[in-house]
């Protein structure tokens, strides 16, 4: 699924084509997989994205999983370095708030060449 034009384009531009759609969508999930395929690099390959409603008695929103796949030696590198950032990772999402971001799980995958899913899980909270 990846090619060099995905490289060159921007976070939102290659969040849109590793969907399939090239036109503006509901909510914020694709502002949000935008922002973390930006911070997992151009080593990223998007495998799936989840969003089911969240709330609680003051808060309401909605909790994201996102699972990319890294391969290779660079590609692992890469992964272990959005592990690292994830945690202390500002985003900036109009009218939502980012009050968790964790790793729900890594898997390794042993071959020629390596691979590790990594998959993301955030919490987002309407600011309205």
């Amino acid at each position: 699924m990846r090619s060099e034009a995905l490289d060159s384009a921007s976070p939102l531009t290659t969040a849109r084509r590793a969907l399939g759609t090239e036109s503006h969508s509901r909510g914020p999930w694709l502002l949000l997989l935008s922002d973390v395929l930006h911070l997992a690099g151009p080593r990223a390959e998007f495998q799936r994205h989840a969003e089911r409603p969240w709330s609680s008695a003051t808060f309401s929103g909605s909790r994201h999983t996102i699972a990319l796949e890294f391969t290779g030696r660079d590609g692992l590198d890469a992964g272990e370095a959005l592990i690292a950032a994830l945690p202390d990772h500002e985003f900036t999402l109009p009218g939502q708030l980012v009050a968790d971001a964790t790793i729900a799980g890594v898997d390794h995958v042993a071959g020629s060449p390596a691979c590790m899913i990594v998959e993301v899980e955030l919490l987002l909270l309407d600011e309205t």
